[in-house]
């Protein structure tokens, strides 16, 4: 058999060197390419046609789900999808027998999640990698509209019901959760929040903010520029290309 193509798609470069130091040890795969952002994996996978992707779920501009929506579930290659722990993702992951790991990397599982891969790749099963992704996207889609929000902290878990979120901001590769008078990290893309929830309830006002409307008290309008006033006295700003959309929905 030719040696596997990989493609390696994660925004951290310590994790994309990480990977590539686990595979040197494996010598028939070779890995040809590696991208940083969602936009840079899809352009990767329609130029070099790889046999395998490490997929990390979550990154700038189109995560890992994103990804798999953009390229197609019949174009995708052999996909190991890395995540540092998204709870959806491992249930998902695992209804549907696609291959994950969780980071850190652990050397053993690593090993393993190749042996599953190359079985795959010699047998008819990887026929059926396009019908498990886009089982995959269909569970996802029903996930957006979860009705809470799992954030890891140093001591375990909070979980925060969409109701109780007055607005989230991007802050890096972060999502910053303004609720219960807190500001709560989480290590999500506001794209990938906005596909979980409700939209007629979130409003992506500006590339970096999402409203719950329920939290808007007044819209203004000041020297040609838009606000969001909530009630907690915040001013959000709605960008010009998101304008008649966030109006028409809290107009009308």
């Amino acid at each position: 058999m030719d040696k596997i193509r990989t493609v390696v798609a994660d925004d951290e470069p310590l994790a994309r060197r990480g990977i590539r130091q686990l595979l040197a040890e494996h010598g028939d795969i070779t890995v040809v390419g590696e991208a940083r952002t969602g936009r840079e994996t899809v352009k990767a996978l329609q130029e070099l046609k790889p046999d395998l992707l490490f997929l990390d779920v979550q990154m700038p501009e189109l995560d890992g789900f994103d990804v798999v929506r953009e390229v197609g579930t019949k174009h995708m290659p052999a996909v190991i999808f890395v995540t540092a722990y998204d709870e959806f993702a491992v249930r998902a992951f695992d209804a549907q027998a696609l291959d994950y790991l969780v980071k850190p990397l652990e050397i053993a599982r690593f090993a393993q999640a190749l042996e599953r891969m190359r079985e795959r790749l010699r047998s008819v099963q990887a026929l059926d990698v396009s019908r498990k992704l886009a089982a995959l996207l269909a569970a996802q889609e029903k996930e957006r509209v979860k009705q809470r929000i799992v954030v890891p902290t140093s001591n375990g878990e909070l979980v925060i019901d969409v109701d109780e979120i007055d607005w989230i901001e991007a802050d890096d590769y972060y999502a910053a959760i303004h609720a219960r008078a807190g500001r709560h990290l989480i290590r999500e893309s506001l794209t990938s929040l906005e596909q979980r929830l409700d939209r007629k309830q979130f409003l992506r006002t500006h590339r970096s903010s999402i409203v719950n409307v329920d939290r808007v008290c007044e819209l203004q309008k000041q020297a040609g520029e838009t606000f969001l006033l909530l009630r907690s006295g915040i001013r959000i700003p709605v960008s010009r290309r998101r304008r008649p959309r966030v109006t028409r929905l809290l107009e009308g």
